[in-house]
Formats: C-alpha cells, structure tokens, sequence
C-alpha cells in the first residue's frame, strides 16, 4: 500500500463527504443538501452542505475543508508547538470532514463526527478525529449499541484503541461549568502518528474506518426512533440540550476555536450550532421524570460495553 499523501488523503475525504451525504438524503426520505464552495484568503478552501427542514433532520451539515497557510502564534499554542527565536513562521496544512445534525423529533439523538488530517512544514503531521452521540433523552440500550459499534470499528485495527479513546471522548466532550457530557461520549484521538511499531499507512485505515463508520450507525438511529411520538415538553427539554450543545461548541470546542483563529469561513464553522436553543434561569427537571433520569447518565465513566 502506498503512503498516504495530502492528495489522497484529500480525495478520500471527498469521497466520504459525498457517500455519506448520499445515505442521510435516502434516510430523512426528503431533505437535501445545499452546496457552498468557499475559499480562505490565507489559503484553501472547502464545501458546505447544510441541509434544512428534512423529514427527520431539522438542520445538518456536513462540511470538507482543506486549508493551508502561515500558522498564528495563536494556532500553534493550540496545537502545543513552539518556535525558536528567529525561526520562520512554519505553515500548517489541515483537512477533514465535520458533521453536527439536529433532528426534529427529541427522541432522535444529535450526533458528531470529525476525521481530519494535519501537517506542518516542520515535518510534523497527525490524524484525529471521533464520533460522539448527545441523545436529548438517554435510552441505555441504544447508548451500549452505539458503543459496541465504535468498539468493534476500533477493535479491526486493535483493541487497545477503544479502552483508550472512549476515555478521551469523555473528557473532551465535557461541559466544566455545568459538570456533566456533553451526551453519551463515544471516542475520540488527536496527534496520532506513526511509530516504531505502528506505520501511516495502519493509521490511516483506522481513521478510515472510523470515517466509514459514521452513516451506517446514525442512519439505524434515525429509523429506530425518528417516527416516536413526541409532546410540546419534550421539545421543551430539547430545547435546554441544545443549547447545552451551544455552550460547548463555543466555549470549549478545539475545532470551532481552530476555524475562527485560522480564519476560516464563519457559516462552515458555526455550521454545527441548533436553529433554535433555550436558556431557562436555573432549571431542574422534576424528579423521577425521563429528564432528571437523563441528567444521571451525563457523566464520565459509564461502562457502556
């Protein structure tokens, strides 16, 4: 097998963005994605595809990027690299795939998946990525599915990685000013390369099958529960998870805080947020009730499989 190279790397995540756009057309049944070419003035570009007001998708995008330029001293803090007095300003390549979809129905989860592919002129380069599920209600079983599907993905490269990235998700998609998860976890891993026992080419199959993993998973959850019955307060509840997922991405989230400080284009970046959020002072559930058993599950550790 060749080395994976920027070209090829860019090519499959073309592919990808096209095939699973492809399933998520056929799964909602009527929603379709609009495309937006954009270029950044420092270097690069990307396509947008958002989809609006579908079946079961309320508001969707899955969007390519595939950008180069003079790193900021700004993005070289966030991606932990320092430069010596007097050196050039080393340039940075990155590209991938980012997904955020919001259902209509509560009881249809929000979920997000990243694949994406960094170099640096310096020689340094990395893979990361993940895929993570925020159900606006908790349904055990559908969680532990989810996860035996991540487990089993990572598990065909090798079994250390689950063990390893499901920790990882549960401490970046962490809420610290509210103290719980952002939702169910999943996996997640950055800054991976290869080694003395690991070449580029293993890493980019694994990365490649998580990827890969992302529309068959999703569109199962969208047909299990995307015809459910749901109530004014349901939507209410799914209201406050929304905008819980808001406070993440703009507070806490790498990704959206790499966009901004690179440059990117803001409506591909700020892609992922809900189209419509609430906010209630100082809200709790009623004890007993669907909601306050929900917030129970919205903690680091869960032992899911």
């Amino acid at each position: 097998m060749q080395q994976p190279d920027r070209q090829s790397i860019v090519a499959w995540l073309q592919a990808l963005q096209d095939q699973i756009c492809a399933a998520l057309e056929t799964a909602d049944g009527t929603g379709q994605f609009r495309e937006d070419h954009w270029e950044r003035p420092g270097g690069g570009g990307g396509r947008s595809r958002v989809m609006a007001d579908g079946a079961i998708i309320e508001k969707g995008g899955v969007g390519f990027s595939a950008v180069h330029g003079e790193a900021s001293e700004a993005t070289l803090r966030q991606l932990n690299i320092t430069t010596k007095p007097g050196e050039a300003q080393p340039e940075f390549f990155a590209t991938g795939v980012s997904i955020v979809l919001h259902p209509h129905n509560p009881h249809v989860p929000i979920i997000h998946m990243n694949v994406r592919y960094f170099e640096m002129s310096t020689g340094q380069y990395w893979f990361g990525g993940g895929i993570d599920l925020t159900p606006h209600y908790v349904v055990p079983q559908q969680a532990r599915w989810f996860h035996e599907q991540l487990k089993q993905a990572c598990d065909r490269h090798d079994p250390a990685y689950y063990p390893k990235f499901k920790p990882w998700a549960d401490d970046y998609f962490y809420i610290p000013h509210r103290q719980e998860t952002r939702g169910v976890g999943g996996i997640f891993f950055d800054y991976l390369n290869e080694t003395e026992t690991v070449s580029k080419e293993a890493i980019f199959a694994f990365w490649q099958e998580v990827g890969s993993a992302f529309a068959p998973i999703y569109t199962h959850l969208m047909a299990l529960n995307a015809h459910k019955p749901y109530t004014p307060d349901e939507q209410r509840w799914q209201g406050l998870r929304r905008g819980r997922y808001v406070e993440f991405n703009l507070a806490w989230d790498r990704g959206t805080k790499f966009g901004l400080e690179t440059n990117g284009r803001t409506e591909s970046i700020l892609m992922s947020m809900p189209p419509q959020a609430n906010w209630v002072y100082d809200y709790h559930p009623a004890p007993n009730t669907p909601e306050a058993e929900t917030l129970t599950w919205l903690r680091k550790g869960v032992d899911w499989v």
